[in-house]
Parts: C-alpha cells; sequence; structure tokens
C-alpha cells in the first residue's frame, strides 16, 4: 500500500475517533494536532530516511485514540494491526496509574517498543510545546516544561532530529516559567 493511502486510512480512522474533539485551549479540529505530530515525523524522514515512516505516520495519527477517545486497543487492532495498537497503548497514559507517575509508565512502555513510537512521543511533545493557555498557573507550566525535559532525556536516543527539534522547544518554553 502506498505511503499516502495508509496517511488517508489513518487520518480517515482519527478523524471518526476524535470528531468532537478540539485543541485544548482553540477551537481548532484536533486533527490539527495530529497531523503537526505527523509533520514532525515526515521532517524527520527527510532527515534521514532510517525508519519505517509508513509504521511512524499511523501511530502518529492515532497516538491518542486510545487515551482520549472511545476507542480501544482491540478496534485499533482489527482495523490496522497489533503493533500500530500496541504503539499507540505504550503512547496512552494508563488512567489505572497514580497520576504523577502516568507519563514515566508510558515512557517505560514506549521504550520496550519500535524506535518509530519513541519518536512520535517526541514529536507530540515538539507540537505541544507551544504558548501555554492562558489559564495554566506557573506550576503548570513549570510540570510541563520538567515532563518534556524527561521525555527528551528517555526518548532521544530514537532520533537524533527529533531530539533536537524537542531541546529547541524546550529552550523556547521557558520564556513562560
Amino acid at each position: 500500500m502506498l505511503t499516502q493511502s495508509i496517511y488517508q486510512k489513518a487520518i480517515k480512522y482519527a478523524g471518526e475517533a476524535h470528531k468532537n474533539q478540539l485543541v485544548p485551549g482553540t477551537e481548532s479540529n484536533y486533527l490539527l494536532h495530529l497531523s503537526n505530530v505527523a509533520m514532525e515525523v515526515m521532517f524527520s524522514y527527510l532527515h534521514k530516511a532510517d525508519f519505517n515512516l509508513d509504521f511512524a505516520l499511523q501511530l502518529a495519527l492515532l497516538h491518542d485514540s486510545i487515551e482520549d477517545t472511545d476507542f480501544t486497543h482491540n478496534d485499533i487492532a482489527t482495523i490496522f494491526n497489533d503493533d500500530i495498537a500496541n504503539g499507540v497503548l505504550a503512547l496512552s497514559k494508563d488512567k489505572k496509574v497514580e497520576k504523577k507517575l502516568q507519563l514515566t509508565d508510558s515512557l517505560e512502555r514506549i521504550n520496550k517498543q519500535a524506535k518509530e513510537v519513541a519518536m512520535v512521543k517526541l514529536a507530540d511533545r515538539i507540537t505541544n510545546l507551544q504558548k501555554p493557555p492562558a489559564h495554566w498557573n506557573l506550576e503548570k507550566k513549570r510540570i510541563y516544561l520538567k515532563q518534556a525535559i524527561e521525555i527528551h532525556g528517555k526518548l532521544a536516543k530514537s532520533n537524533k532530529y527529533l531530539a533536537k527539534r524537542l531541546e529547541t522547544k524546550i529552550e523556547e518554553y521557558e520564556q513562560y516559567c
């Protein structure tokens, strides 16, 4: 299957899964976030084509499907495959884990997956490190920055290009803290 067809299938599924969701703090459809994560992955591939682009793009477009919607691991496995479903599950916070430990738990699960899963987490945080929502207090901003640093520390080895992009975004985000 061509990369474009794979992308179209994944974004259609993601659009259905997130149909009622907006990018937090905006009026933008959630597909904006998902396509931005996919764009980071694509630019990384242009920099160095040393990973499975089709796999990474599907993960990028589906990465929040389990965490933020009613879609399940089984739904994704049925429509796509077990590897994609397992990657999306690793990228999802486990709500049974204590909130302050959820990121560490997810990073541990991500590190047991193929490098494309870690790359999507880097791309996700790159995309999310924008000007924080006006309602976030200083403590929330500092926690978010600390999490970005933790993500970088645990996943940077998966892709040099994305690691450098995240490092730059972290430096830019420090102005809000």
